[in-house]
């Protein structure tokens, strides 16, 4: 039987009518603060967003074990130089090749001094990038570094596209970047959204989200109300105070990675009066009721510690928390001549889980041994930019994690080797002991090593470790998320129902 030609016509477009359209999938994930800039060799803040944007050498898989990323594989040439082959065939989303001119032109941005980048103590171990084929590099360092193919699983030493980043210099590239990761970024609006798209041409194939945008939204329990209402579908950062009323919530999912978050410490200007006398340290140390605010004001979910390593770490030392002792500290204080204490300068960020809660609690403690801190808490955004430039309080507050190393020494050398970006401590005896650690192979010296590090640290307080946070999360049931001990969001990972 046959039908008129516009019968046949009109059955199409009755039967495309019909058939159900593709429906591009989206996810909202808010977060406590707004990224600042996109560019990944020069961070202020958690990889979180960039990790996303960009590759690196070698990737971590959900176990933590290393993995192949942008180079197939590497090996050890000699003590000190690393060899890298690259996969062939990936391509920036511009369309630059990911080649070894790549790779170097990406470290070696890093290590210029002129650049003044703020991460630079994770590969401060780096003598040279050399560029040995298309597609394959060496490394060489200046001694011994069993820790660099760790090194370049994560910030700083994202692969980024030379001819991009030279044409457009280096502040346009915080805002406008172009990586490989699994997805580009559409949008940038500092303070209101980050927008992000699949990347079709990933290598890994493409990402089964077709659209991620991240919300800041900083008051805690409007995170909460969004998730509850379906504005948002992940919330990154749930306050511990509202956990109770998340656990038994028809469609919501918590996750909490126990010690998965950062450690927090309080650093100190050492070479300031009067916290260039190691007593005033003591003394300040033993004047925190650590316990009280990890019980009361996280909720449980932060552990005190007396290190800054994770227990996760290799190196790491179970140093406990020193207990609060007000007559002690007294004493030493009086012995270093403040028998009616001194006034000093605070700042701390509301960052953390309930860190301006904290940080009054700390001002109480301190009160009660003489010392009167003067609290400032400003924006997060500011804040970063006073702590980078070595403008902040003399006593601050501040978190710091090894996730980029899962080893001891990312936790311990960039806040406590004299002359980082991030460190206010100037030791001697801590300089030779870090400097020891990224040079020795053998891992049992090494561990020896690292876990001195961290004793020297417990007598001398150069800075006060407080507590390692717990992970908390929370997310609609229609998405399929599991924290990680490294913390980081990889979406290429993530499926929505």
């Amino acid at each position: 039987m046959k039908y008129p030609a516009f019968k046949l016509a009109t059955l199409a477009v009755l039967v495309s009518l019909m058939a159900p359209a593709a429906v591009a999938s989206e996810l909202v994930i808010a977060q406590t603060t707004s990224a600042t800039a996109m560019d990944p060799g020069f961070l202020k803040e958690p990889a979180t967003l960039v990790d996303n944007l960009f590759d690196t050498l070698v990737l971590r898989d959900a176990n933590m074990k290393l993995i192949p990323g942008l180079a197939t594989d590497w090996k050890a040439l000699d003590d000190n130089t690393w060899e890298f082959t690259l996969r062939q065939g990936v391509k920036f989303t511009d369309g630059e090749p990911v080649n070894a001119q790549a790779v170097k032109f990406s470290i070696d941005r890093i290590l210029d001094p002129a650049n003044h980048a703020p991460t630079i103590s994770y590969i401060r171990t780096i003598k040279s990038v050399e560029v040995s084929g298309e597609y394959q590099v060496k490394i060489h360092t200046n001694g011994p570094d069993p820790l660099l193919p760790t090194r370049m699983s994560r910030y700083p030493t994202y692969i980024v596209p030379p001819a991009y980043v030279t044409k457009v210099g280096a502040a346009e590239f915080a805002r406008k970047p172009v990586g490989s990761g699994a997805y580009t970024l559409s949008a940038f609006i500092p303070d209101e959204k980050v927008v992000m798209q699949a990347n079709p041409d990933y290598w890994r194939g493409k990402p089964s989200i077709d659209t991620v945008t991240w919300r800041p939204i900083p008051e805690a329990t409007a995170r909460v109300t969004a998730l509850l209402t379906g504005e948002v579908q992940l919330v990154d950062g749930v306050p511990a105070d509202l956990v109770p009323a998340l656990k038994n919530k028809s469609g919501i999912h918590l996750e909490q990675v126990k010690n998965g978050g950062l450690t927090i410490y309080l650093g100190l200007k050492n070479d300031q009066k009067p916290l260039n006398d190691v007593r005033v340290r003591q003394a300040l140390s033993l004047a925190l009721n650590r316990e009280a605010y990890t019980r009361d004001l996280l909720h449980g979910f932060g552990t005190p510690t007396g290190t800054m390593a994770g227990p996760k770490d290799f190196g790491y030392l179970a140093i406990p928390a020193a207990a609060q002792d007000v007559a002690k500290a007294k004493a030493l204080l009086a012995e270093a001549g403040y028998p009616n204490g001194f006034s000093i300068k605070f700042q701390a960020p509301r960052r953390y889980i309930a860190s301006a809660d904290v940080a009054q609690a700390i001002v109480q403690d301190l009160a009660a041994i003489g010392v009167k801190a003067q609290l400032e808490v400003p924006e997060w955004s500011v804040y970063t930019q006073q702590v980078a430039a070595q403008k902040q309080a003399p006593i601050y507050m501040l978190a710091w994690g090894s996730t980029q190393t899962l080893d001891a020494d990312a936790a311990l050398y960039p806040i406590l080797h004299s002359g980082e970006p991030y460190s206010t401590v100037n030791s001697p005896e801590l300089d030779k002991l870090l400097d020891s650690s990224r040079l020795t192979v053998d891992s049992a010296r090494r561990e020896k090593i690292l876990q001195q590090v961290q004793q020297v640290v417990a007598q001398q307080q150069p800075l006060i470790p407080l507590y390692k946070e717990d992970a908390l999360y929370a997310s609609s049931d229609a998405l399929t998320f599991t924290g990680r001990a490294d913390s980081r969001i990889p979406l290429f990972d993530l499926r929505l129902k």
